[in-house]
């Protein structure tokens, strides 16, 4: 048996000697998230009963996983996050990385229809299928999903506040084509929050943009039942800065706001909980980031038991998705980010993520080439079928170091939760700026140590090479996309019912001003009628209006 004694005498009569004559690189060891890491782990630094804090897969709370034999069944959803320029041109690159072995389509939008804002509106100009693929109009949707069955594979939209025009426009589909709603899967991301928080893609002010969100979980699981209305993102707060304590911490307190606000309509938790995902950051601290996962688990599990009463296993169990760290990404030696991808994917792994996307090696270049995409897919592959870490549940699970960490991780997230809800919930604490401050704060900290060289990058503070000559492909969308894209909008509105789209709009515009309606029907209508997303966001803006950030450093 392992005591306290025992590693003392390992430590003076071993540890101290060999360091006297060997000098260790670092008078600290820190993980990014400033948790100092010792010499070595025992079983002393492991708390608790087993059953309480590790357990089994497949049981609360769940910290080795929400399936009792996670792989061996079936691996994650292989979902490349792909979109760019017009709907036949993401529909080439859909159908080539699904013929590459992706098992999940994850459509980019540009920045225009993430805003409301039609392609011929005079902001969207300079941006029209720049970072994503211009989607518009319903009509869109069914092409850039052309030749691709809705009923056999999951979609997922990275939208937020237009996700309902967005799913209005997927269901429209689907109803053209006869797929019953029953069967269609996938997920909008619909998590304004961290809109406020971190990304700065929001329209609406607080209040009726958590409306709107409640809304399409409301709608969501009484008519589209195996979508996952709301994807809760821990991925964008992560990338403008936070450690990963700050990650999981920002957002399960997220998490706990959209359950408290769809809770307070009425609506019982084991109805729409089991549908609620999230999505995480895969970063390349290996250890750092297994533990994590495997916090954030165990975390959800008991916010959802003891704060919400939940009963049901499948609301009790946190599903993510997980993309690898772009902010961790060099445009320096940009091959080598195939290496930091692969690692960051490993602990998505061993973390027990149920869908993965891995980022292309020239993504702080430009978009993704083909040849990047199909490497990034191949990365998971080879993690999934040769790396053997599928083999067996939670291979991590019983590591001193990783469920000491994961403790660690826990503890320091609790804390930061504890003092949101002193706040009242996260939206108070957003209105006061404190997220966005400890963000910011975060990110300076690990940016200070990259430029000072206490934490690594190599091809930046190490191994620097000016003169490296890579054989990148730059991607760029071609300018006539913009053209074409235009053209089309034109005809769609040519050729449509205006009274109808007028009507349509209306009645939006009537039910946004009531309090105690859910306006997602009124949003499919006028999609349906053949509304724009920015006809249908501008109807909306006219009831709520748009919100202005305050300055708060």
């Amino acid at each position: 048996m392992v005591t306290q004694d025992r590693i003392k005498d390992w430590e003076s009569k071993l540890l101290t000697p060999w360091i006297s004559k060997r000098k260790e690189r670092k008078t600290r060891f820190l993980t990014p998230s400033n948790i100092e890491v010792k010499a070595l782990y025992t079983p002393l630094d492991v708390k608790g009963e087993y059953e309480e804090r590790i357990g089994f897969p497949g049981e609360y709370p769940y910290t080795r996983g929400i399936y009792p034999n996670m792989y061996r069944g079936r691996i994650w959803t292989i979902r490349q996050y792909a979109g760019f320029g017009s709907a036949e041109d993401t529909n080439s690159r859909f159908r080539k990385l699904l013929e590459a072995g992706q098992t999940g389509l994850s459509m980019a939008l540009d920045l225009p229809t993430q805003l409301g804002l039609d392609p011929d509106n005079e902001l969207a100009f300079t941006e029209v299928g720049v970072v994503g693929v211009s989607m518009f109009h319903w009509k869109e949707m069914d092409l850039v999903t052309s030749g691709i069955p809705l009923n056999k594979v999951s979609t997922s939209m990275t939208i937020n506040a237009t996700a309902m025009e967005l799913l209005s426009m997927y269901v429209a589909t689907a109803e053209s084509r006869g797929v019953n709603l029953n069967e269609i899967d996938g997920t909008v991301q619909n998590d304004i929050l961290k809109e406020y928080i971190a990304r700065k893609n929001f329209i609406y002010p607080p209040e009726p943009s958590m409306r709107y969100a409640v809304d399409i979980i409301e709608y969501s699981y009484k008519n589209v039942p195996k979508w996952h209305p709301i994807s809760i993102s821990g991925y964008h707060i992560r990338e403008a800065g936070a450690d990963a304590v700050l990650e999981v911490a920002f957002t399960l307190a997220d998490g706990i706001e959209y359950v408290r606000k769809t809770v307070e309509r009425g609506i019982p938790v084991d109805d729409f909980a089991p549908t609620l995902s999230f999505f995480f950051a895969g970063y390349t601290n290996l250890f750092e980031e297994v533990a994590k996962f495997r916090a954030a688990r165990r975390m959800w599990a008991k916010i959802m038991r003891d704060m919400f009463n939940a009963k049901k296993q499948d609301s009790l169990t946190l599903k993510f998705h997980t993309q690898t760290g772009g902010a961790e990404l060099t445009a320096q030696q940009p091959e080598i980010n195939i290496i930091r991808t692969t690692i960051q994917a490993l602990a998505a792994a061993l973390g027990g993520t149920q869908s993965l996307h891995v980022n292309s090696y020239d993504e702080a270049v430009a978009l993704p080439s083909e040849k990047a995409a199909k490497i990034a897919i191949r990365v998971q592959q080879i993690v999934a079928y040769e790396s053997g870490v599928t083999e067996t549940a939670d291979p991590m699970g019983g590591s001193y170091f990783v469920e000491w960490l994961t403790d660690e991780i826990e503890e320091r997230a609790w804390k930061i939760i504890e003092r949101i809800e002193g706040m009242g919930g996260m939206m108070k604490a957003i209105e006061r700026g404190f997220p966005q401050a400890e963000i910011a704060e975060s990110a300076y900290r690990l940016q200070k140590r990259i430029e000072e060289g206490e934490t690594v990058k190599v091809g930046i503070n190490m191994s620097y090479e000016p003169d490296w000559i890579g054989t990148t492909e730059i991607f760029r969308v071609r300018p006539e996309v913009r053209e074409r894209v235009l053209n089309r909008l034109k005809k769609y509105k040519s050729e449509r019912d205006e009274m109808k789209v007028r009507d349509s709009l209306n009645s939006l515009r009537k039910m946004a001003e009531k309090d105690n309606v859910n306006i997602f029907p009124y949003v499919l209508n006028a999609i349906k009628k053949g509304c724009t997303v920015g006809e249908t966001s501008r109807a909306l803006r006219e009831v709520w209006g748009e919100y202005k950030e305050p300055v708060v450093f």
